[in-house]
């Protein structure tokens, strides 16, 4: 049986290899350090053993690129990552929010990079495990990193994210993994991948439109307050044509630009106006 283990500094590294250990990983919380990042990358010089890196706990893609870069550059031949999700100050139902987005541009960048998703601390939760799981592997990731324990509610620490075995057996079980087979298979897996990309993005367009209203309802209250009238033409004007300019250099065309935001600032008027006749 293999094992693995997390190592934060040289002395880590050091024990771990003494004692052969099979894969080693770095922390999230020792990715955000290029300092520790490096000692580790010494210490492991010219390895044979298997070593991943998670994301750093902020979603900061420059910082994880980096923390590869260094080891790359010791000469460390079996290298991977794992995404385990980014801290934020936002509160969502994940204990470390996906950001499947900087998953995805890393994998852009490194295509042979092998990428490992670690449901466990993403969710912090294990009834959301399964799904998760099932959208990294839709996603094209190499493989996953789940926590079990034969007793999760007694177990010494993220107890309520560990799943028991017989969970993970079925887990195992229930996940559809893509396989190539043919031309048409290829196709499918394609399509399935950039089909689970747009599903995640088209979830992101519409947290954020409930966080944009949640801004309205804001100045809503504000304008009854002050009796103030809930269109401001110049404002609205200032904003389309930025907008405007911002979805040319991105690709949309201005007539799409301008249905988008027209039916986002009519549904706001209808939040303010909703406020001020209440």
């Amino acid at each position: 049986m293999k094992i693995a283990t997390e190592v934060a500094n040289a002395a880590h590294v050091k024990l771990a290899l003494e004692h052969d250990v099979d894969l080693l990983w770095v922390g999230a919380r020792s990715t955000v350090s290029p300092f520790i990042v490096q000692e580790i990358a010494d210490a492991l010089e010219g390895t044979d053993k298997v070593v991943l890196v998670k994301n750093p706990v902020n979603p900061d893609l420059a910082l994880w690129l980096g923390a590869i870069e260094r080891l790359a550059k010791a000469n460390i031949k079996k290298l991977g990552v794992i995404h385990r999700g980014f801290s934020t100050y936002e509160k969502t139902k994940y204990r470390n929010n996906p950001e499947w987005q900087l998953a995805i541009e890393l994998q852009t960048k490194f295509p042979d990079l092998p990428v490992i998703n670690d449901p466990s601390h993403i969710t912090g939760r294990r009834d959301m495990i399964f799904d998760v799981s099932q959208t990294a592997l839709d996603l094209n990731f190499d493989g996953l990193m789940i926590e079990t324990h034969d007793d999760p509610d007694n177990a010494w620490s993220d107890a309520s994210q560990q799943v028991t075995p017989k969970v993970l057996v079925q887990i195992m079980k229930d996940l559809k993994i893509r396989k190539e087979t043919d031309p048409e298979t290829e196709y499918n897996k394609s399509l399935d991948n950039l089909r689970a990309q747009i599903d995640i993005v088209d979830n992101q367009i519409i947290e954020l439109l409930g966080k944009r209203m949640k801004a309205a309802d804001g100045i809503g209250a504000l304008k009854k307050q002050k009796n103030v009238a809930v269109l401001q033409s110049k404002r609205w004007n200032e904003i389309l044509g930025k907008m405007v300019l911002e979805g040319e250099s991105k690709g949309l065309s201005e007539e799409f630009i301008l249905k988008m935001f027209k039916a986002i600032h009519q549904e706001s008027i209808n939040h303010q106006e909703k406020i001020i006749n209440s």
